[in-house]
């Protein structure tokens, strides 16, 4: 069992607590990890030791912070097993995706380390008896607020932009993987000048203690309540606030395309990871045309996925993170079969320990119902059959949110239409997942704002100025 402790001002074990928060492994609910709950005072010590050691991290040169950056990398790589590990026993992964979570992590401190001393300012064309130019600098202290879901690759991107662009930050990982979170912190911390990185732990009182706190940035990934609710405490404190929420992301299968190469992907996208994926597939819009066939092989590879244990390497679809999450999953699926939808496969409670749920196919869906509209986070394909390209792309449009989008089609004309129409932040075309690296993009609507990832989250962690300089008296120096 995982015993988590706190990083405050270069201090493991600092910090008081007003509780402890234990995880249980989702596979057989035996305790995984246990973390202390930091109080809102605890968090304040924090984020003010985070302020004693801001000018000094922000005054290191470019290219040491970027060192550091990459022995970081080095001190992750160093603990890929055990962080796989960590992450299989508190949220069900299988352990294969959760070492490609691991790896995708370390490739991101590495892609950050080499861009970060590059990326600068620029020279402004003015008078010539003046200087003038733009430069960017770190914004200060980031609140860093991280999900379960893939928790070592987005806490890394998070966390490498901001520390390699001169910014101090305070971490505070899911209370679902609080030993994921520690882990990394201390493979991180490791490499890094003491106070530079703080870890506080908790639930969602945790939470909204940091992003009440006065600091420079926050930065969450994870559901778009508590993005909203961060926004309004950032409102407040005048913090910038960076969000990728969440999403129903919608499947468009057009008629002139094979409709069991089709139900592959669309298998994919709403499986992988037991549906629990910023950009899964949450909703699939079929061509009349192909949807028997379709929805025939789409059943037909969810009822072949091996369920099991994360740790058991031939497990094709592991738990969901706990039981609470599962009830909800269930009860949307539950809600639809009484507004008139039909349950193909899956779609109940499995016997035994875990928190399980079977690959489901739910048919004869509207897009009015909430199974459709809403976000599902779960292992659960619900199909809506239309008549045309153009209500597929219009019930694909109409949703509180923007994250992203796939469209299977033969026609460049409709691939096209499908990326200028859909208000989305990703769409992807005849694939539902990949994509080259680096790619950034900003989500719309319920889903976030600002960008995730990619080169342009540096600069999402600093502030640009402007200067302009002229000798006294217009004269010389």
């Amino acid at each position: 069992m995982y015993t988590v402790a706190q990083l405050i001002g270069g201090v493991w074990g600092a910090g008081g607590e007003e509780g402890e928060l234990v995880v249980h492994d989702p596979a057989d609910g035996s305790p995984v990890s246990s973390a202390p709950v930091a109080t809102a005072d605890v968090v304040g010590k924090a984020v003010e030791a985070a302020r004693e050691v801001e000018a000094e991290w922000a005054g290191t040169a470019p290219a040491e912070r970027a060192a550091a950056l990459h022995r970081a990398a080095d001190a992750v790589e160093a603990v890929t097993d055990e962080l796989a590990a960590a992450v299989t026993a508190e949220m069900g992964k299988p352990l294969a995706d959760a070492r490609g979570g691991v790896e995708a992590g370390i490739g991101t401190l590495r892609q950050y380390a080499e861009l970060g001393p590059v990326r600068g300012g620029r020279t402004l064309h003015g008078g010539h008896h003046a200087l003038d130019f733009m430069v960017p600098q770190p914004r200060g202290v980031v609140a860093a607020i991280t999900p379960w879901n893939d928790p070592v690759a987005v806490s890394c991107g998070l966390l490498g932009a901001a520390l390699v662009t001169g910014n101090v930050v305070v971490y505070k990982p899911s209370e679902r993987t609080p030993a994921a979170g520690w882990l990394l912190a201390r493979a991180l911390d490791s490499a890094l000048p003491p106070g530079v990185l703080s870890l506080v732990t908790g639930g969602a009182e945790t939470g909204a203690a940091l992003a009440a706190q006065p600091v420079d940035v926050v930065a969450h990934v994870g559901s778009t309540a508590t993005g909203r609710a961060i926004a309004a405490s950032a409102a407040r404190t005048g913090a910038k606030v960076l969000l990728e929420n969440g999403g129903s992301d919608p499947l468009i299968v057009d008629a002139d395309v094979d409709p069991i190469w089709a139900a592959r992907e669309a298998a994919t996208g709403a499986f992988a990871n037991a549906g629990q994926i910023c950009v899964a597939v949450e909703r699939i819009y079929v061509h009349r045309d192909v949807a028997d066939d379709f929805v025939a092989a789409l059943v037909k590879r969810a009822s072949e996925l091996r369920m099991g244990p994360g740790r058991d390497p031939a497990t094709e679809l592991g738990p969901l993170v706990d039981r609470r999450h599962r009830d909800h999953v269930h009860g949307q699926v539950t809600a639809a079969v009484a507004q008139g939808a039909r349950i193909l496969t899956g779609g109940t409670l499995p016997d035994g320990p875990g928190a399980f749920y079977p690959a489901t196919v739910v048919a004869d869906c509207r897009h009015d119902m909430p199974l459709v509209r809403d976000e599902t986070f779960g292992p659960v394909a619900p199909v809506v059959v239309v008549d045309s390209f153009s209500e597929a792309l219009r019930c694909a449009a109409d949703s509180p949110y923007g994250l992203a989008a796939t469209v299977l089609t033969g026609s460049m004309s409709h691939a096209h239409r499908a990326w200028r129409e859909l208000p989305v932040g990703t769409v992807k075309v005849n694939a539902v997942f990949g994509g080259a690296p680096g790619g950034a993009a900003h989500p719309r609507r319920g889903s976030g704002q600002g960008f995730g990832y990619g080169p342009e989250l540096l600069d999402e962690f600093t502030a640009t100025k402007a200067v302009h300089i002229e000798a006294p008296g217009r004269g010389h120096w």
